[in-house]
């Protein structure tokens, strides 16, 4: 949930399509609308925080992208306040979202498990390496010892 008063109409429409590029949808709509419907989405701790002129932003995919999108957006434009969450049943203030918007993209962090994963096999392989040539020196040695 987002407050957005003090924020002109071209840069709503900015912020929207900035997180159309998220995979998210901002919607603005009229308090009332907004309590009834997140009261029959069970989401009645949300109900309290709905004053002033508020937008509601639904997340289609990564959370994560959606953040960054947030608050580089509040980054130009301070009159943004991002006041709540609700992510797979927990409530996220400000904070958690701002956090939130710190972590790397999804596809940084599979990269960087992948390379975790993958750095004790490439010390073994080099460890083993390092073991096949020393072995390889010393048959040398012994061969130029039996010839001289």
């Amino acid at each position: 949930m987002i407050k957005y008063s003090g924020i002109s109409s071209p840069d709503l429409s900015t912020l929207r399509q900035n997180l159309k590029d998220s995979r998210a949808t901002l919607f603005v709509v009229k308090n009332s609308v907004a309590r009834r419907a997140l009261k029959d989405a069970g989401l009645e701790i949300l109900v309290k925080n709905i004053e002033g002129p508020c937008g509601l932003v639904f997340v289609k995919e990564e959370p994560v992208a959606v953040s960054k999108a947030l608050y580089s957006f509040y980054k130009e434009h301070e009159a943004l306040k991002v006041e709540k969450g609700y992510l797979k049943d927990r409530l996220l203030e400000t904070k958690d979202i701002e956090a939130m918007s710190k972590l790397p993209s999804k596809e940084i962090l599979r990269a960087q498990l992948v390379m975790a994963l993958n750095s004790p096999i490439v010390k073994l392989v080099y460890v083993l390496k390092g073991s096949l040539r020393k072995f390889v020196y010393c048959l040398e040695q012994v061969k130029q010892k039996k010839t001289s």
